[in-house]
């Protein structure tokens, strides 16, 4: 890949670096080492070391687990599920209290990651070693933090630099359960911090050879997947970040940041269905990068300002292949799919402090995404004109923050969001028949009101409180107002948000030794986004033909509900416990499909830990990630059942050389479990780890 020369050279200067003596001043005690300009509001407790709490992941839990890509370390947090799409498209998920995709937006350092064709993020292509916290808003996402966050947002918060020269270096090698070689994960960082500006240059790869299935995986008869080291399942991923900013006082801060991401990867078949059902299906490249402005400025006393400037990109090529030998597009299922997507924006934020107790923020919030795509068809070869999608999304916000008694504050906002459709094109059989042509959708535009409001209490003894209230909507992308599902669709440009009203109760209190919070929590969804069939009838050719179709409509309600439980007890200097625990229960009813149960959720799902130091420089981490059964889908969408049920154990093992380098050993799913989260798409066996750490 295009990082690689970078790597090469930025690891023999970092290791130089690492090993030679180290300044005087350079030993201060490290600060806070998470983009602070980068966060988005979380109300909650940040963690202490290896702690997780229901809202945030520290760079030390998602590296002591060694939980490399984000949907692995995002399944620690209580009420977030990781699982599978399964199907052709193999993708990574993430849920958020039942809430998928669509409905949680993720950022990067607060600025979105969006896809404007479908918004089909693949969790697991966004790499964690660089990352320096996971911030999870689950039911109340501020109205200031942007449109969209109908269940919730996930934000990646980048590292910067707290010393006047830092650099680190970990490396990973990846085993397979039968202790061969099955990839590696490597990252550099290098940073300074002066008076008044500090850099930073990171960079992070992971490359997956392949990964095993369990050794009890039995294949059904005629399945492609014969079991050891699973088909297709590599993929390699990397990305680099470069971050530059200006501290002129106390208080104002101006950052620079780039990201480019690079990811490539193969897909998994089906172990079940049979070849001629099975899409053999590749990404040979799926890109993003990101250029962005943060700022934070002290106007006044009484008036602080901040404002995010972005231009993002994403590029990905799609491939589909005769059959699984990958080495031909002649038939008619083959083809290749290209994305160009282009994103600019920005925010600005103004608080102000109206008086000791009482403060008011306002923030406008303003994105334009353009979507460019054209396919090559087989066995033809010929190429589509690009198809272009423009569109523009706006949102006005205010929110207000009143100390009632110095226990007691109130938090109250409400935004208002639109949309402006401008260009849709397709390309294929116009609505009023012909030849295969360049033809425009009809343009609709859309708006939303979003309410919330939060009371939060503190007591004596580190006691806590809170109850909320949200309503929030989120815009449906252009796959769902547009797509024909090859020709099995109509399009419906008029398609509204959905919406989710959520009511969350919640506290925490420390027992002692032991630190408990957690929190019950409701939500009515409306305007649900299904696929409703209906029979279509086409006279353009002259002669009437009544065709079976569906349309996404606003035709489906449910409700979710649930709770979340988490502990932790620091027994001695030797030995912490922690754990966490969530009950998700999920209902929607879609009038389109009496069987319809939604899928990738377990109704019981727990995360159970240690660490133990039996040792002045040795760390035992053991952990065990539960879950119940969950629904998943057979390929047809004809039946519906239940799978996924698992008890994993894992282990990490680190021992400090000395205050800068450190070695460790562990593994995953201990034990070798052989489960399955989607339907015909079983989960890895047993894999191992070894791993150097240096840093200074």
């Amino acid at each position: 890949m295009p990082f690689r020369a970078f790597a090469s050279v930025s690891a023999a200067a970092l290791l130089v670096g690492l090993a030679s003596p180290a300044a005087a001043q350079d030993r201060a005690p490290a600060a806070d080492p998470a983009f602070d300009l980068g966060r988005i509001v979380v109300t909650g407790r940040r963690p202490e070391g290896l702690e997780i709490t229901p809202q945030t992941l520290s760079a030390e839990a998602i590296r002591t687990f060694n939980r490399n890509t984000l949907d692995a370390a995002a399944d620690l947090i209580p009420g977030v599920a990781a699982s599978n799409s399964g199907g052709s498209r193999n993708e990574r998920l993430i849920y958020v209290r039942g809430f998928d995709r669509f409905q949680v937006p993720l950022g990067i350092d607060g600025v979105r990651v969006y896809l404007p064709a479908d918004n089909r993020l693949d969790y697991g292509r966004f790499l964690t070693p660089d990352v320096a916290e996971v911030q999870v808003s689950k039911g109340y996402a501020s109205v200031l933090d942007g449109p969209g966050a109908m269940g919730g947002a996930i934000n990646l918060v980048t590292r910067t630099p707290s010393q006047p020269m830092e650099g680190e270096l970990r490396a990973t090698l990846s085993l397979d359960g039968d202790a061969d070689y099955a990839g590696q994960t490597v990252f550099a960082l290098a940073g300074t911090r002066q008076e008044t500006w500090y850099a930073q240059a990171s960079w992070a790869q992971t490359y997956v050879d392949h990964w095993n299935l369990s050794e009890d995986y039995s294949p059904p008869p005629g399945s492609p997947e014969d079991g050891g080291e699973r088909g297709f399942s590599g993929a390699r991923d990397a990305r680099l970040n470069l971050k530059a900013g200006i501290t002129p006082n106390a208080t104002d801060e101006y950052s620079l940041s780039y990201t480019r991401q690079e990811g490539s990867k193969n897909a998994p078949l089906h172990v079940g269905d049979p070849a001629a059902l099975q899409r053999n299906w590749t990404w040979p490249f799926w890109d993003i990068d990101s250029l962005y402005f943060l700022s934070r400025t002290q106007v006044t006393d009484a008036a602080l300002l901040k404002t995010r400037i972005y231009r993002n990109t994403f590029d990905n090529l799609l491939s589909a292949y005769d059959d699984a030998t990958q080495s031909s597009q002649t038939r008619g299922r083959a083809f290749n799919s290209w994305y160009a997507d282009k994103a600019w924006g920005g925010s600005g934020q103004l608080d102000l402090a109206l008086s000791g107790a009482d403060a008011l923020s306002l923030a406008a919030h303003y994105r334009a995404d353009e979507h460019v795509e054209y396919q090559q068809g087989f066995p033809s070869g010929a190429t589509e004109p690009e198809q272009t999608n423009r569109e523009d999304t706006w949102s006005l916000a205010a929110e207000n923050r009143l100390d009632v008694s110095p226990a007691l504050r109130l938090t109250a906002g409400v935004s208002y969001d639109w949309r402006d459709l401008k260009r849709a094109e397709e390309y294929g059989t116009p609505p009023g028949g012909g030849a295969p042509a360049l033809f425009s959708y009809p343009i609709a535009d859309a708006h939303a009101w979003n309410g919330q409001a939060r009371l939060d209490w503190t007591g004596a003894g580190d006691a806590q409180a809170h109850a909320a209230v949200s309503s929030r909507a989120r815009f449906p992308t252009i796959f769902e107002r547009f797509s024909s599902r090859f020709g099995g669709a109509v399009s419906n440009p008029d398609l509204k948000a959905e919406r989710a009203t959520q009511v969350e109760v919640g506290g925490a209190r420390r027992f002692g030794a032991l630190r408990a919070e957690g929190a019950v929590f409701y939500a009515a969804l409306d305007d649900v986004i299904v696929a409703y069939p209906f029979i279509y009838t086409d006279c353009s050719s002259g002669t009437c033909v009544a065709n079976p179709v569906t349309q996404s409509r606003n035709a489906g309600q449910g409700e979710t509900y649930g709770a979340e439980l988490s502990v932790t007890a620091r027994l001695n200097d030797a030995l912490t416990l922690g754990g966490n625990y969530a009950w998700t229960k999920r209902q929607v009813d879609d009038p389109s499909a009496p069987a319809f149960e939604p899928t990738g959720v377990p109704e019981h799902q727990a995360f159970l830990y240690s660490e133990w130091t039996p040792l002045p420089r040795l760390t035992v981490t053991p952990g065990l990630d539960l879950a119940s059964e969950r629904y998943t889908v057979t390929t047809s969408g004809a039946a519906y059942y239940k799978t996924g049920g698992y008890a994993l154990a894992s282990l990490s093992i680190e021992y400090d050389i000395d205050e800068r380098f450190s070695v460790g050993a562990g593994a995953r799913n201990l034990f070798d479990a052989n489960y399955t989260l989607t339907d015909g798409f079983p989960e890895a066996g047993r894999s191992l780890f070894l791993t150097l750490r240096a840093r200074r």
